[in-house]
Parts: C-alpha cells; structure tokens; sequence
C-alpha cells in the first residue's frame, strides 16, 4: 500500500510538473503573441501616418497644379489678346500707308524711309 501511495505521489508530481510545464510554455507563447501585436499595431500606426503625409503632399501638389493651370489660362488670354490687338495695329498701320496718296504730301512714315534709301 506503501508502494502504491508512493506511486501515485510520483505520477501526481510528475503530471504537476508537466501541467507547470506546459503552463509556462503557453505563457511565453501568450508574450510572444502579445510582444508580436504590439509591433503589429505600432507598424500599422506608422503606415498609417505615412499615408496621412503622403495624402496631404499629394493635396498640396494637386493644389499648385490648379493654380499653375488658371496661371495658364489667363495667359494664353492674355496672349490671344495681346496678338488680336497687335492684328488690329498693324491693320490700322496697312490702312494708312495703303490710303495715303502720293499727292496728298509726304509721309511722316515713309518720307525718312525713301530718305535714308
């Protein structure tokens, strides 16, 4: 009976002591798993953050491009004007020259061009 007593205090002690031991290994899992997402969620943080910047750059860079494309349109107005106005100067020009006689007196534009000839 001794024996027996002696027996089953083994076999306790020794599933006591496999119970600890599996016990201590799933704790260390639990820390690895744990230690893993915290690293997880610090990662997703930072590309988190990443993006936000990259967003705001991209808004930024979208921005001056909408300024740089009305810059450019009041320039080709302001160029589509410029050459209807220098059009309607060299018309107004022609117009003179053409309708100034020769009888009609000397040309102030033509007179020192023939001068210097």
């Amino acid at each position: 009976m001794e024996d027996h007593a002696r027996e089953t205090e083994a076999r306790a002690q020794s599933l006591c002591k496999s119970a600890l031991e599996r016990l201590e290994l799933a704790e260390k899992r639990i820390e690895t798993v744990e230690r893993e997402r915290r690293e997880a969620i610090n990662k997703l943080r930072d590309a988190s953050k990443a993006l936000e910047e990259a967003q705001s750059r991209i808004i930024a860079v979208e921005d001056r491009l909408t300024a740089a494309e009305f810059r450019a349109q009041a320039a080709e107005t302001d160029a589509r004007e410029a050459k209807q106005a220098l059009a309607l100067v060299e018309e107004a020009i022609r117009s003179r020259l053409l309708s100034a006689s020769p009888k009609a007196g000397p040309h102030p534009l033509t007179d020192g061009f023939r001068a210097s000839v």
